[in-house]
């Protein structure tokens, strides 16, 4: 398809900006630009309509322009309530009080903008609690742009190299200028291996584990049973604080985020993206003692927390129309999602098994993804040997020229909206069904 606007668009942005884009993740083949969304919707400056499952990379959880959040974000900005600078407002102690009654393990929370900026401050809470400065990370995790965690999601095997239990894995930099003393405070480890936590733990005194507790930057990887409750035990048992990444299983999977689906009390999490359905906005919360880093009373100890447009008014009210909305039980977000992800699950695997294609149907709630394995992945370096990455990006491109949006890069996540519908399944199917048999 010839895309003549985008690509005219790309190639007038890269006279003023490196690269065409302001976040070069967003830079994909095809390249499309995308004038508006509304619903499950979106349409191209070419005039194509897509049903989308990008939703802002897993933000828009409601759908795009949801008219209750709109309706929030238009109230506040009438009530003149603007930016100044000084002093606490109501629209951020509303927002907290809200949280911390959604989420059983938030005691307190701070606001950011971005869900970066929280993993940045939970790192920071955590080394300045425990007095130690290395850090744990998953590979196939994503947590953010800053030096500690700028490493290691979809990495090539030349890079980490072959499987290792117990062992970690090389700092596989997203960026260059991150200093080598970085690198070498942070430790890289395959998700669902314990062995591999204990290994670091006897060289290195280790501040805190930081992970997401479903990987959803590799599609859809689940921990296996016992897992996050041995990581809570090492973390008891070591003295290191637990970190929940929940930016993208946040408010996505449950009101409480996955913490309260699999039962385990991080120490410190942070939240973002659907949390203001796609307004910036970022969350870290947790335990109080460690919450109270940010006014403890010894200057040595107190973590710095400061932003020019932390709780802006106007985001700020669209999160607290999105917990609201997300916590009405006649609206049900959540039953809606559930069912029409089941829906796209089993449709999925009818499609895949009578054309004979090996495949593995990884779902949490409205979050799915289409491994082309014969089983549920569990670490990355199992995606990465047993996933077929070229049938993946076909099929993926295949879609997209059928008008149905999903991003195309092998493995990342697909993303289902309250907006969407059984139609809205059922079409994308009826088209999953036709490139399986194009391809």
């Amino acid at each position: 398809m010839i895309r003549s606007k985008s690509n005219n668009i790309l190639l007038e942005n890269e006279k003023w900006i490196p690269g065409g884009v302001v976040s070069l993740n967003r830079k994909a083949d095809p390249n499309i630009c995308f004038k508006s969304g509304r619903g499950s919707r979106v349409l191209d400056v070419d005039g194509k309509e897509y049903i989308d499952y990008q939703a802002g990379f897993a933000a828009s959880f409601l759908g795009h322009n949801d008219p209750d959040i709109n309706q929030a974000v238009e109230e506040a900005l009438k009530s003149s309530s603007i930016l100044m600078g000084a002093g606490p407002t109501t629209l951020e102690g509303e927002f907290a009080e809200l949280f911390c009654k959604s989420v059983p393990y938030a005691d307190s929370v701070q606001i950011t903008n971005t869900g970066s900026e929280a993993t940045f401050h939970a790192i920071r809470i955590a080394r300045a609690a425990t007095g130690r400065d290395h850090v744990i990370v998953m590979q196939g995790g994503y947590n953010g742009w800053h030096n500690d965690v700028a490493c290691n999601v979809i990495s090539a095997k030349s890079d980490i190299g072959e499987r290792v239990s117990p062992g970690e894995y090389p700092f596989d930099s997203l960026s260059a200028g991150v200093p080598d003393v970085h690198k070498s405070l942070v430790h890289v480890v395959n998700y669902n291996d314990l062995e591999s936590i204990a290994y670091v733990l006897k060289r290195y005194e280790v501040a805190c584990v930081l992970l997401e507790p479903v990987l959803q930057n590799i599609g859809i990887v689940k921990p296996e049973p016992g897992y996050l409750e041995g990581l809570r035990k090492l973390a008891d048992e070591h003295g290191f604080l637990l970190v929940f990444d929940e930016v993208k299983t946040g408010f996505r999977h449950a009101l409480g985020g996955y913490q309260s689906i699999c039962g385990v009390r991080p120490d410190l999490s942070t939240f973002g993206k659907a949390v203001a359905n796609g307004y910036p906005f970022g969350v870290i919360a947790g335990k109080k003692e460690y919450m109270d880093y940010f006014i403890h009373p010894e200057k040595s100890k107190r973590v710095l927390i400061a932003g020019t447009f932390n709780a802006f008014p106007l985001t700020t009210a669209a999160a607290i129309a999105t917990l609201k909305k997300l916590a009405d039980p006649v609206v049900d977000v959540y039953g809606h999602v559930e069912r029409l992800g089941k829906l796209m699950e089993d449709g999925l695997k009818d499609i895949f098994t009578a054309k004979g294609i090996t495949h593995h149907i990884a779902r949490q709630g409205s979050a799915f993804c289409a491994y082309f394995m014969d089983h549920a992945p569990v670490d990355f370096h199992d995606v990465l040997n047993n996933h077929d990455f070229q049938y993946d990006t076909d099929y993926r491109k295949k879609l997209i020229e059928n008008g149905i949006f999903n991003f195309p890069v092998a493995i990342k996540q697909n993303s289902i909206s309250f907006a969407h519908s059984e139609e809205d399944i059922e079409v994308t199917l009826d088209n999953v069904k036709k490139v399986v048999g194009q391809l």
